[in-house]
């Protein structure tokens, strides 16, 4: 996503770094089977399918509408809203790309002024942006776990596994 004319070096920096988190997202999305998209690994837990409605959701309907000065519209994370894997991974794109078109107009004010988040605090935009993408990391920990519960292979974070990591270090 190329920023939009408003753009300035913290916005695009930020977005360059969303850019690369997505990706990561991305990579553990991709290994998840379609026939375990909606396994849960007990009462009360959620599923690969509703981590990823989550982030998708979460992302353009609470972060990406408050800070353009809404309120949160988040409808959850059921099936009614993607169903299947090839529409849970469509919507999560979609509402990514929804979610960048809004971030890239974000002007310097916006940027440096308040956002109220759904609980009513009010915090710096760019502080409030920065917890969505620890957000983003927390879910994607948790795909990392319930796919290793299903014994699916799944990406390196940063290129090495820690085996790996272990035989090249001194």
């Amino acid at each position: 996503m190329t920023p939009g004319p408003s753009a300035f070096p913290e916005l695009e920096g930020f977005l360059d770094h969303l850019a690369s988190v997505h990706a990561r997202t991305r990579r553990v999305v991709a290994c998840i089977p379609a026939d375990a998209l909606e396994w849960v690994p007990g009462e009360g837990r959620w599923s690969a399918g509703d981590q990823v409605r989550h982030l998708a959701g979460i992302e353009r309907w609470m972060y990406a509408e408050t800070v353009a000065g809404r309120p949160s519209r988040y409808p959850g994370h059921g099936r009614e809203l993607a169903d299947g894997l090839p529409a849970v991974v469509a919507y999560h794109e979609r509402l990514h790309e929804e979610s960048l078109a809004i971030l890239a107009e974000l002007t310097p004010e916006r940027w440096a002024g308040r956002t109220r988040t759904p609980a009513g605090a009010e915090l710096t935009t760019w502080k409030w942006l920065r917890a969505m993408l620890e957000h983003e990391a927390h879910h994607r920990g948790q795909l990392y776990l319930t796919l290793g519960l299903l014994g699916v292979a799944t990406p390196p974070i940063y290129g090495l596994s820690e085996p790996e990591l272990r035989a090249r270090s001194a």
